[in-house]
Order: C-alpha cells, then sequence, then structure tokens
C-alpha cells in the first residue's frame, strides 16, 4: 500500500510517478498481535509525519504510542542511501511512502524427499523467516544490486500479472549470480527471497523459499538422475499452482547441475551429466508459465556452466570481492554491533565515510578512529566479504585479553588480525 504523506498524514493510494522517488518503511508487527493492517499503517503513518526528516537508513523499536509499543517490534527504513544524493536528509512528510506491515516465521527448515529414492531434494522455508532478517540490511555492494535485483523481481511479477505476452516480450525469472567464493551470493539470493515477501506482501499471503540439493540428485543408478531432476521440479509445481504464494527457487553452485555439455560428451552414448543439464533446461522453461515463480542461482565458476542456462537468465551479475569502501561499511557495522553489547567500552562515535569526505579527511581527536578504521579497510582489499565479517571475532579472540577493549585498542587488534589473514594465506599458497 503506496502512502502520500502530507500535512495532516493521510492515507491515500499514491500515483505512480517515474520521477518520484519511493521510500519503503517495513513494519514488523509481534507473533500475537491481532491489530488489523489498516490500523497499524494509520498509526504508522502518523509517526512518520512526527519523525519527518531522516538522513538515511533508520530503525524505530520504542514508540510512545502505546499501541504501537503492544503491536509492533520495529519500524524500519532502509536501502535509502542511493536515494538521500545531497546529504540534505528527506522530508518523509512530504515523499512518497509505501507501508510494509509483516510478521516473521520462526519455524527451523523443512525438506522435501524423494520417498522411494529416500533421498533429501531440497530444504525449504516459509517467508518471511525469522533465520534471514536482518541479512538483506548486512550485505554491503558499492554498486546498488540489491535495488537492482529488487527492481527485476517487481517487473517480473508485474509484467505477469499485467499478462504480456512472453512470445513478444521474453523474460525467464532466472537470476544467476556469480563470482568468487565468500562474497555473499547464497546469502543474497536468501536475503532477496526473504525481501520480496516483505515489499510484496499486499500481492502474496506468504513465501516460500526451497533449496535444491543438487548433489543429492546425482542417483548412484546409471540415467536415473535426469528423472529425479524432473520429479523435483514437478514437485516445485504443487506449490506454484497456489497464486497467493511467492515461490523462490535457489540452485546454489548450479554449475553441478548445468555443467557444459560439450565437455560430458563420451563417446556415442550421452553421459547422466547431459541426461540432468537437458532435464534443468526442459524444466526451467516451463516454470514460465508461473506468474509466482522466481529462480535465484549462484556459481564460482561460470566457465563450466552449459551456454544454454546462462542464456536463459535474465540478470547475470558478478559479485565480486568488497572494495574499501564497502570494507569500511562492513567494519563500521562489525564495530557498532560490539559498542551496541559493550565488548568496546566505552562506546564512541565512528563517522560514515562520506561524512569523512566532506571533511576532506582532516585528522583531529573526533576523526582520528575513523580515519585509522578507513586505514584498515584500505589495507583490507583482496579479502572476501565472509572472512571480513570474521575478522573482528578473530581479533577478540587472538589479540584482545578481557571481555572488552576500548576502540583504540580493538583497532590495533583488527588491524593485526588483517595482518594475520593475510600471513594465514600466504603459507596457505606456498
Amino acid at each position: 500500500m503506496a502512502v502520500m504523506m502530507n500535512g495532516v498524514c493521510e492515507l491515500a493510494q499514491a500515483l505512480p510517478c517515474a520521477e518520484t522517488a519511493v521510500y519503503h518503511i517495513e513494519v514488523l508487527k509481534k507473533p500475537l498481535s491481532v491489530l488489523g493492517e489498516s490500523v497499524i499503517k494509520e498509526r504508522v503513518a502518523q509517526l512518520i509525519c512526527e519523525h519527518k526528516c531522516v538522513y538515511g537508513d533508520f530503525t524505530l523499536t520504542e514508540f510512545d504510542d502505546q499501541v504501537l509499543s503492544d503491536n509492533i517490534l520495529s519500524v524500519s527504513l532502509s536501502d535509502s542511501e542511493h536515494l538521500i544524493l545531497d546529504r540534505k536528509g528527506v522530508d518523509l512528510s512530504q515523499s512518497r511512502v509505501e507501508l510494509h506491515v509483516y510478521t516473521l516465521n520462526d519455524d527451523d527448515a523443512g525438506t522435501e524427499e524423494m520417498d522411494e529414492e529416500q533421498v533429501s531434494m531440497a530444504s525449504q522455508w516459509m517467508l518471511p523467516s525469522a533465520h534471514f532478517h536482518g541479512q538483506w540490511e548486512s550485505l554491503v555492494f558499492d554498486e546498488a544490486i540489491k535495488e537492482r535485483l529488487l527492481n527485476y523481481a517487481t517487473t517480473t511479477l508485474l509484467f505477469s500479472d499485467k499478462k504480456v505476452n512472453s512470445a513478444i516480450i521474453s523474460w525467464n525469472r532466472v537470476i544467476l549470480l556469480h563470482g568468487p567464493p565468500g562474497t555473499g551470493k547464497t546469502t543474497l539470493c536468501k536475503a532477496l527471497a526473504h525481501k520480496l515477501c516483505i515489499r510484496l506482501s499486499e500481492r502474496f499471503n506468504c513465501g516460500q523459499l526451497v533449496e535444491i540439493n543438487s548433489h543429492s540428485l546425482f542417483s548412484k543408478w546409471f540415467s536415473e538422475s535426469g528423472k529425479l531432476v524432473t520429479k523435483m521440479f514437478q514437485r516445485l509445481h504443487d506449490y506454484m499452482d497456489d497464486p497467493e504464494l511467492l515461490v523462490c527457487v535457489l540452485i546454489d553452485e548450479v554449475e553441478s547441475l548445468t555443467a557444459a555439455r560439450k565437455s560430458c560428451l563420451n563417446g556415442n552414448e550421452p553421459s547422466d551429466a547431459i541426461r540432468v543439464v537437458n532435464a534443468v533446461l526442459t524444466q526451467i522453461d516451463q516454470l514460465k508459465k508461473f506468474p509466482n515463480c522466481l529462480v535465484l542461482t549462484t556459481s564460482n565458476i561460470t566457465g563450466a556452466i552449459d551456454l544454454a542456462f546462462v542464456d536463459r537468465a535474465d540478470i547475470k551479475q558478478y559479485i565480486g570481492p568488497p572494495t574499501p569502501t564497502a570494507i569500511y561499511k562492513i567494519y563500521l557495522s562489525c564495530l557498532n554491533e560490539l559498542m551496541r553489547v559493550g565488548i568496546i567500552s566505552p562506546a564512541q562515535q565512528l563517522l560514515e565515510l562520506r561524512a569523512l569526505e566532506v571533511m576532506r579527511f582532516m585528522e583531529n581527536a573526533a576523526t582520528r578512529p575513523s580515519l585509522q578504521l578507513r586505514e584498515i579497510a584500505i589495507k583490507s582489499q583482496g579479502l572476501s566479504g565472509r572472512t571480513l565479517r570474521k575478522l573482528p571475532f578473530m581479533a577478540h579472540a587472538m589479540f584482545i585479553q578481557g571481555p572488552t577493549a576500548t576502540v583504540d585498542l580493538f583497532l590495533h587488534c583488527l588491524s593485526q588480525s588483517v595482518d594475520q589473514q593475510f600471513q594465514d594465506q600466504a603459507n596457505l599458497a606456498a
């Protein structure tokens, strides 16, 4: 539901406008709350009008409104940084805002099994899921990759709802994320599925993420793997028959199911791997008829993927190692979290990188820790995002004695941890 905030904060359907920035406010509802969505949106709209000007992402968890306090866990604005280019902030009371009310499912992953084969074909989560909550916000990229993927998914559903003739305009509902290991491809896929179910909560009642267990689909019996792939996708059709359910299919390391057929040829008899590729391509083509389906795939070695599958991917997005700018944001979020829980104490404000840029990286007592963190980020270039998230833990585990540390001490130990990581990599490569 779109909301136009005006002087009296009335709820109204916003007219689409390509030139108007849209701000998405996500409202996390308490699991046991029975308060109607319309009442929640009305009170959150009033809250936003009172909050007024914002300068970036924010999350509110405490409310003066007792109704909100009793029924809401948080109100969040995320992915706003690319919209705030002039650093003057945005007045939400005069902006186009969309409110999304949702609750989290805290069930563990279920499994999809082939009874007759006694193999686990896939893991599945009901969405939005508590297991993926916060992952989207934790992912940091220099490019607007997350926005691009959200826009793609939204357009896919729009074209389906409008019944655009796919024989005239073609799209396959397939995303391929590729790049080196540890750059966040799989996490991004899961976070995207989670985020879509929040943003499209008025279009779909709920969502389901099905992660295919690629390795289990290769049968010990020759020629059976292709049949298993077909059976698995046909099982997915049962979910997609429900128009109120958004189904996101995740195939991690897709090269294991779509290995290039030209490298699989062995004599005159097609190998089992070729049958698997043919089955996957056939089933991907059949998914096009379902308007509530999205296929998310990842690969570390795209050169091994069959070109026919690569051609079917609408988006082929490279996810590379973080740049120093992204690394700084990752480290900053880690240190802020450690300050929140008291492991870094006393808490001290660390500046955003853009604030340092405005100050032309001038060094003084207030900017010195942030500038030191920037230097650590620069020398961390080349490390994967997975490694970067581990380094604050390793800094404490290896170099800090005691439950707490000052910012200065922690930054010194973080720098040591980065040096140690590069040394360990060099030793492994020797």
